[in-house]
């Protein structure tokens, strides 16, 4: 009886541990972020480190994703991989494998609030 219980509490730590410690943790490395008129839905996203983040622009316009800061772009380099999205086209990040929040936003809409985003890698 007693080696179950240690067992069960080793697993409930390890368990704790593989996640985060949180529900909205991811389960996987990837995730999508799809661009409309009214923004990238949704804004913000969590990845395993070395994930992924596929964007996809769901909008009639053209849409230019970079990682923040604006101008020089150089917090998260692996997300200017993406670039420019004609509408209907879908590009990933490179690997984000440093675990951080990852700001990007809209090169043609730079200063509108509405086209940032963050991507937290765990």
């Amino acid at each position: 009886m007693r080696r179950t219980r240690i067992w069960i509490v080793a697993a409930g730590v390890s368990l704790a541990g593989a996640c985060g410690g949180s529900p909205s943790a991811p389960s996987g490395g990837d995730a999508t972020i799809t661009i409309t008129a009214t923004g990238p839905n949704p804004a913000e996203v969590r990845i395993a480190a070395g994930g992924r983040v596929t964007f996809t622009n769901s909008d009639v316009r053209v849409h230019a994703v970079s990682s923040d800061p604006i101008q020089v772009h150089t917090d998260c380099p692996a997300i200017n991989d993406v670039g420019t999205l004609n509408p209907g086209q879908s590009r990933s990040t490179g690997a984000l494998t440093v675990a951080r929040v990852c700001g990007f936003h809209d090169h043609n809409n730079e200063l509108d609030p509405t086209f940032k985003g963050r991507i937290i890698v765990q």
